[in-house]
């Protein structure tokens, strides 16, 4: 039963398609017209490739390969560019992500380059395997091991994917740019539940910049 609820609601959605109201009752034209089309994030093709090509290449030590996250730190921090891949349906969604201060060392809300030597507090470049979820010093957090030359030392540097204010999407409408982690993957409070709901432990997790 038609509520005017459902109708007003009908209505708007049929006004943002560019479709009259009364089309979408009619059984035959609903299916056809009425369906949303979502917004869906695009991820840079080159960038893209490099992660497909290092999740074949490092599939033996990745438990699922359903999902994968992609950083692409050729954007800017105010940039939602860090992507979660369904890699079945293609689907992808995309958040704020902070870079390290080593990495943006003048905090100009760019990567400037990687670094995977401890102490550097810089962002590394490469393929992650995700861990397990613990609590830490920013509650629930992702622990990643680094599969590459370039950021073997994940584990020993305690590069993890946490959640810190300096990552709060108001700090982009203050500043123009996030804050800076070190070398952290650092979202929002609400990104991570979402990330850590999807990615979760056995996936990769691929950082570069192109």
């Amino acid at each position: 039963m038609l509520t005017r609820r459902n109708i007003l609601q009908r209505g708007a959605t049929a006004g943002l398609l560019g479709i009259a109201g009364p089309a979408l009752a009619n059984p035959v034209f609903a299916p056809v017209f009425a369906k949303p089309i979502p917004f869906q994030p695009r991820i840079n093709p080159g960038l893209l490739a490099r992660a497909r090509a290092a999740m074949e290449a490092k599939r033996r030590m990745l438990q699922y390969t359903d999902v994968i996250g992609i950083a692409d730190y050729s954007q800017p921090s105010s940039q939602q560019r860090f992507y979660l891949l369904h890699t079945g349906s293609g689907l992808v969604s995309s958040y704020q992500v902070a870079h390290g201060r080593g990495s943006d060392p003048w905090h100009s809300g760019y990567l400037n380059y990687f670094s995977n030597s401890p102490g550097s507090e810089a962002s590394s470049a490469g393929a992650y395997v995700t861990g397990d979820v613990y609590y830490g010093k920013y509650g629930r957090s992702l622990r990643l091991k680094g599969l590459d030359y370039s950021n073997n030392n994940a584990e020993a540097r305690a590069i993890v994917v946490h959640c810190a204010s300096y990552a709060e999407p108001e700090i982009v409408d203050r500043f123009g740019k996030l804050g800076r982690s070190e070398g952290c993957f650092t979202l929002s409070q609400l990104s991570l539940q979402y990330v850590l709901q999807q990615l979760g432990p056995g996936r990769l997790l691929y950082s570069d910049k192109v």
